[in-house]
């Protein structure tokens, strides 16, 4: 790519998501003239209301026998890990490189993280993994396939089944990717998933924990604030199933409203055209960037089915001065780049040793060296070939900028 032509303006906001379907917004006006937005009672008797709808695609989509609709991917990681049987003082392993919500889900459920080193491609690190589970008498394994890289799963199931580690895979980034041909979301006991704004589906805010096992599900509905009206659920356990738990599982009011599953549910139709568009950018881009001097782009595992929701690279030669000036100058260029390796916690970004509540002891110096050069950019279903070429012109000029301003 030749610097001397003109540094263009970047043409996209990537924060913006595509628009709900015109069926998605009619559903979702009907449900508001008619006042019924909570789940429960939006429908007459013997139909299926909207979020009990969603429930039942998705986990017929994933192969799975139930589904669980709540208000967030973090209150579905929580209640996934209560109802898997977690408690107070338990420790759970969580990897290192992830999103707040997920050490705050494990918080929350009064458990103790346990970090695990990542590998310099962002995926666990399971000879790491394989310690610690050793070390630590873990009950729990919460997997984040953080910025939708899929870990050796097999090698993640490996040793959860050696020491009896219930396997969560928190799949907010992976909805439609795979390992070796099967689904993310299909491993663990039980697997959650994100309807927030910009993830795969669009329902503003929004999470589904999808499961096969009959006791984790009952207390998941349950908890998420059923009250005794279960049966309003169809990707559900029998009636009878319920019966044991009645009166003995507090109700935590985690449910999703009926209008964020009406507008949910025609994004389902739209998922493998929306991951062809964002996987095609992700392959342009990293055909773009892999000859860069300075920038180093993950490496995927064959076996990995991704979804190139976005799109993440190093700079291990730079200084964190120099990351700042390259962020500026493609900020200038009006392509805004995330870092993890900011001094303060910024946006979404963050890293273990800026979560103060987990032990000090624990911090993780190979995943710390990643983060601290680690660049993150999204790639919105709307990005285009015109705007990946605009993306990687404007990278490349500011990585050469810096490199020219330092020697």
């Amino acid at each position: 790519m030749d610097d001397t032509d003109t540094v263009p303006h970047f043409d996209l906001d990537l924060t913006q998501p595509d628009p709900i379907p015109a069926s998605g917004i009619a559903r979702a006006v009907e449900l508001m003239e008619s006042g019924r937005l909570f789940r429960y009672g939006e429908t007459a008797p013997g139909t299926l209301g909207d979020a009990a709808q969603l429930e039942q695609r998705f986990a017929q989509m994933l192969g799975r026998k139930y589904a669980i609709a709540v208000n967030s991917c973090g209150a579905a990681l929580f209640l996934a890990l209560r109802s898997s049987g977690v408690r107070a003082g338990d420790q759970v392993l969580v990897n290192g490189y992830t999103l707040a919500p997920v050490p705050g889900a494990i918080d929350h459920a009064g458990a103790t993280p346990v970090l695990v080193e990542v590998t310099e491609n962002c995926t666990i690190d399971t000879t790491d993994l394989e310690r610690r589970a050793s070390e630590s008498g873990a009950k729990a394994l919460l997997l984040s396939h953080m910025r939708g890289h899929v870990s050796n799963m097999d090698e993640v199931v490996r040793v959860c089944n050696r020491y009896g580690i219930t396997l969560i895979e928190d799949c907010a980034h992976t909805l439609g990717a795979s390992w070796d041909g099967r689904a993310s979301g299909t491993f663990g006991t039980a697997a959650c998933f994100s309807l927030q704004t910009f993830k795969h589906i669009n329902a503003g805010e929004g999470g589904i924990i999808v499961t096969d096992d009959d006791e984790l599900a009952v207390r998941a509905i349950l908890n998420s604030g059923s009250y005794m009206l279960y049966g309003q659920h169809a990707a559900r356990p029998s009636e009878e199933a319920f019966e044991p738990l009645r009166g003995k599982v507090p109700n935590y009011s985690l449910r999703l409203s009926a209008t964020a599953a009406a507008v949910a549910l025609p994004q389902l139709d739209l998922l493998e055209e929306r991951g062809k568009r964002m996987n095609a950018s992700y392959q342009l881009l990293e055909t773009l960037l892999k000859d860069v001097e300075g920038l180093r782009i993950m490496q995927r595992d064959p076996r990995e089915g991704y979804i190139g929701s976005s799109f993440q690279f190093c700079l291990p030669e730079m200084e964190a001065a120099d990351i700042g000036n390259f962020l500026a100058t493609c900020l200038e260029h009006g392509l805004g780049i995330k870092w993890f390796g900011q001094e303060r916690m910024e946006g979404f970004t963050s890293r273990p040793s800026q979560w103060e509540y987990v032990d000090e002891r624990m911090l993780l110096s190979q995943t710390e060296a990643l983060l601290s050069t680690l660049c993150d950019m999204r790639i919105p279903p709307a990005m285009t070939e015109h705007h990946c070429h605009q993306a990687a012109h404007i990278i490349t000029h500011a990585i050469q900028s810096v490199r020219s301003a330092t020697g």
